[in-house]
């Protein structure tokens, strides 16, 4: 599978082990930046990685910055992107099962790599459940138009 990957300084050092863990697993990386530490803009990042998801280019996105939340925003307003941040493995699963979520985020000051790597894998793993959930991210789609 082909999965983009992208971070601001804040999130770099996961950005990095996450696509070492998916490389690891046989998957294909795209790796949109940053690439070093030094200070950066984060919407950049999180919009590139949804533009490759968008466009088919890639099934997935993994985002990460300081806490998660700035590049999720950006990675959203990119048509066609469901991203949410994942802060416990319940949530990595419901947000594939139930919002059909293309792109995952995470802060990397506030999960420990460990868990950040286990919730990849279990958004990865998670089918999308279809049925009433599908109206549901029908709806949101709609909100884009």
């Amino acid at each position: 599978m082909k999965i983009a990957v992208g971070s601001d300084h804040g999130g770099f050092d996961y950005k990095n082990a996450i696509a070492k863990h998916l490389k690891e697993l046989g998957h294909e990386v795209i790796d949109v930046g940053t690439y070093s530490s030094d200070s950066c803009h984060y919407p950049l990042f999180g919009a590139e990685v949804a533009r490759k998801v968008a466009s088919g280019e890639c099934r997935f996105g993994v985002v990460v910055c300081t806490s998660g939340e700035g590049i999720s925003m950006a990675a959203n307003k990119i048509k066609g992107i469901r991203c949410g941040i994942a802060y416990n493995d319940e949530v990595a699963r419901l947000m594939r099962q139930h919002n059909d979520a293309n792109v995952i985020s995470f802060g990397q000051k506030f999960m420990e790599l460990d868990d950040v790597l286990r919730r990849v894998d279990i958004f990865l793993s998670t089918e999308f459940e279809g049925g009433r959930h599908q109206t549901r991210v029908d709806m949101i789609s709609e909100l884009e138009k």
